[in-house]
């Protein structure tokens, strides 16, 4: 491994390449959107970029200095298992968001709630609600349990949206069960269970939520023995990492926690 006393042509050009990771990060934060998702992914992107444009100089002092060795292996041990585990974790929701289903194995469609902007939609919400259109659309003997409350910013629940442009779109009413009084995902599913019962609807599910989404979605299923299938709506470029990087966090938490 070659070692510059100054900062290096190959560190500025890793540098630049997280400093570009911080900004994708960023640009959420543009339109209202800050979790713990852009959180670590700038704060990671920023100690990724400086490392690496001045590696040069640091190494010198971490390899005189006893304790700080130490401190760095330990920290290049922990980044290493949390790696794995975050390649792992990926592994898994790519699988899960990859699904086909058809009215045979199918079942009642659950659509998850998200942001409503006033009473529209947000662009993820839209998306959301489309695949939960094209499905149904596709399968006429579904019927569908649009999940979410109001929020303190909200007009309407994340349910009435969700219903009000399915029926825009021509979906009949009488297909469509509201639930809105959830505010996590845990609710979501645990208040649609409920919805199926008092609605005398047995069988499995099909949970619509985007992509990085569903393998929470179906360990909470799990949890509470609902058996899915998973119709995925994209999510737009911009906000995957985000998304993406706090459902480690989701995930992880539901499996040791949910």
């Amino acid at each position: 491994m070659v070692v510059f006393d100054k900062v290096s042509v190959p560190g500025i050009i890793l540098g630049i390449v997280f400093a570009f990771g911080f900004l994708v990060f960023l640009a959420p934060v543009f339109t209202g959107i800050i979790n713990v998702g852009n959180g670590a992914g700038m704060a990671l992107c920023a100690v990724l970029a400086f490392v690496s444009m001045f590696w040069g100089r640091l190494y010198p002092v971490i390899s005189n200095n006893k304790s700080l060795r130490i401190f760095v292996s330990v920290i290049a041990g922990l980044a290493a298992v949390l790696i794995v585990a975050a390649v792992v974790i990926s592994v898994l929701m790519i699988r899960t968001a990859d699904s086909t289903v058809s009215e045979e194995n199918g079942g009642t469609v659950i659509v998850l709630g998200c942001r409503v902007k006033g009473d529209v939609p947000s662009l993820m919400l839209y998306r959301r609600i489309n695949a939960a259109y094209e499905y149904l659309e596709k399968n006429p003997g579904t019927v569908c349990i649009a999940s979410g409350g109001q929020g303190g910013d909200e007009l309407i629940s994340e349910a009435e949206c969700i219903k009000n442009v399915l029926v825009e779109r021509g979906i009949s009413p009488d297909r469509i069960i509201m639930e809105d009084k959830s505010t996590s995902t845990d609710e979501n599913i645990r208040f649609s269970m409920e919805k199926m019962e008092e609605n005398g609807i047995s069988g499995g599910a099909v949970i619509v939520t985007n992509d990085y989404h569903q393998l929470r979605a179906k360990m909470i299923c799990q949890k509470y023995g609902l058996e899915t299938s998973a119709v995925s709506a994209e999510t737009s470029m911009y906000l995957l990492p985000t998304y993406w990087v706090r459902e480690w966090f989701g995930v992880v938490y539901q499996f040791f926690f949910g």
